[in-house]
């Protein structure tokens, strides 16, 4: 089984562009994928796990966009730019601390025992 640390989502190039840019969107994406891969975040061997992320369509927020969801913490960052993602990832990710004045909402995940396995 490999371990996985954290899933990130990002609403990034909607359909119906209502959060945000669309090119702001596809910058923001380019941006996560390169700061994931030049910080080894997809190595199978990281003893905290792999970081996963995917572009969404959407995730239904539809303000303040790009919107970022960081599971299994259940972090919804708006108005992630290119230039917040290092800063996000370094931080919260790596750092596990969220930043604070960028969150929109929180919907933390817990399983019905209260335990998250972060296994796939």
């Amino acid at each position: 089984m490999q371990r996985v640390s954290h899933h990130l989502l990002l609403c990034a190039t909607p359909t119906k562009a209502k959060c945000c840019d669309s090119a702001l969107g596809a910058q923001t994406w380019n941006e996560l994928k390169s700061v994931v891969r030049e910080l080894n975040l997809e190595n199978t061997e990281r003893p905290e796990g792999i970081v996963l992320r995917s572009k969404a369509d959407c995730l239904r927020v539809c303000v303040r966009g790009p919107i970022l969801l960081v599971w299994p913490d259940g972090i919804w960052y708006a108005e992630v730019s290119p230039d917040r993602v290092k800063r996000i990832i370094e931080q919260h990710i790596i750092g596990h601390q969220p930043i604070e004045e960028w969150i929109l909402k929180r919907t933390p995940f817990e399983t019905s025992t209260g335990a998250l396995s972060g296994e796939i």
